[in-house]
């Protein structure tokens, strides 16, 4: 696709992140016109020439104050419906976050399985790709779509940011639910190569029904020791808050935690105020409108995932590895 075109969209409030990643690439944002009809129906449509190009469009699907998640996602698919149609070479939708990924199996009789709904509204509108960072479940994800997707991971992010902020110390990188075990053995191993040490994992008990968690066994040894939580996002904070406690009760030194999407959702704040927990690692996926500026001050570490999308757009575009991108 190189010799095509290369044209970079944002939509909404993931303009920011669509500008930042633009400035990486060197490249400025097509010009949209997004119009709301008095009814509440919404039209979007691109205002330069589309056709024959490679066209990107950045839309991190999460609700905020002015959009639902439903609102952001039907605006995302009929603007690259709009792209089609005006014969783009080939889409490529961008979603950091990917909304709907936590419902990606049936849990109790007749649930739905919105992640297989969401990967067929993509094809519907005939989006070539679909980008995202760290989905919840990645073979759901990848078993979801029958068109090409693409599956970047932050762990290389976290993995540079914590190794210059240990001083010399030797964590416990765990998982606070059993479901997690994989990522954090990965990041383990990720991490203990980039400090050059061996470094353990442990895991907690969780079970989730009706939106209440309970589980409080613990597997490993973390006395003594810094620990390190590792999630792929952030919702309410419970798991998260829960985890963090448990392990000072153990006799735990320190307990940070590293999660890709931070949402903070309903009393997340007020959840993760909890001083058992001393800093939670973010990235720019979803930005932290919902905190206050002193939580931010305090607890929260963010961390920019501008470049690393807008290299993998750069490799998408000139037919480069994202697997070598994501290798830490």
């Amino acid at each position: 696709m190189q010799d095509r075109e290369l044209m970079l969209f944002a939509l909404d409030e993931s303009r920011p992140l669509g500008t930042h990643i633009g400035a990486e690439l060197g490249f400025t944002l097509g010009e949209t016109e997004e119009r709301q009809f008095e009814d509440g129906e919404h039209k979007s449509r691109p205002l330069v020439n589309v056709r024959d190009r490679d066209v990107f469009v950045v839309q991190s699907l999460y609700g905020d104050e002015a959009l639902s998640v439903n609102d952001k996602l039907s605006r995302l698919l009929f603007f690259l419906g709009a792209l089609r149609d005006a014969a783009a070479g080939r889409v490529t939708a961008v979603v950091p976050y990917l909304c709907y990924s936590r419902k990606d199996r049936k849990t109790k009789s007749r649930d739905p399985v919105t992640t297989r709904y969401v990967a067929r509204l993509f094809e519907a509108v005939d989006v070539d790709c679909v980008v995202t960072m760290d989905a919840h479940n990645l073979a759901a994800f990848q078993n979801a779509f029958r068109k090409p997707t693409e599956h970047l991971e932050a762990m290389k992010l976290f993995v540079e940011h914590f190794a210059t902020h240990l001083d010399g110390e030797e964590p416990v990188v765990m998982s606070p639910d059993v479901g997690g075990i994989k990522r954090a053995r990965q990041f383990q191993g990720a991490l203990g190569r980039a400090i050059g040490k061996s470094l353990t994992t442990a895991f907690m008990e969780k079970q989730r029904s009706g939106g209440i968690v309970s589980g409080e066994a613990m597997v490993g040894d973390v006395k003594g020791r810094t620990v390190i939580l590792i999630d792929d996002l952030i919702s309410s904070g419970t798991t998260l808050s829960r985890a963090a406690v448990a392990c000072r009760e153990r006799g735990a030194k320190r307990v940070q935690a590293a999660a890709t999407h931070g949402l903070f959702v309903n009393d997340a704040e007020e959840t993760l105020s909890d001083p058992a927990l001393e800093k939670i690692v973010v990235t720019s996926t979803v930005p932290p409108f919902r905190l206050s500026e002193q939580f931010v001050k305090d607890k929260l570490v963010l961390l920019d995932a501008g470049p690393l999308l807008a290299e993998a757009i750069r490799r998408i575009h000139s037919g480069g590895s994202i697997v070598e991108l994501c290798e830490v």
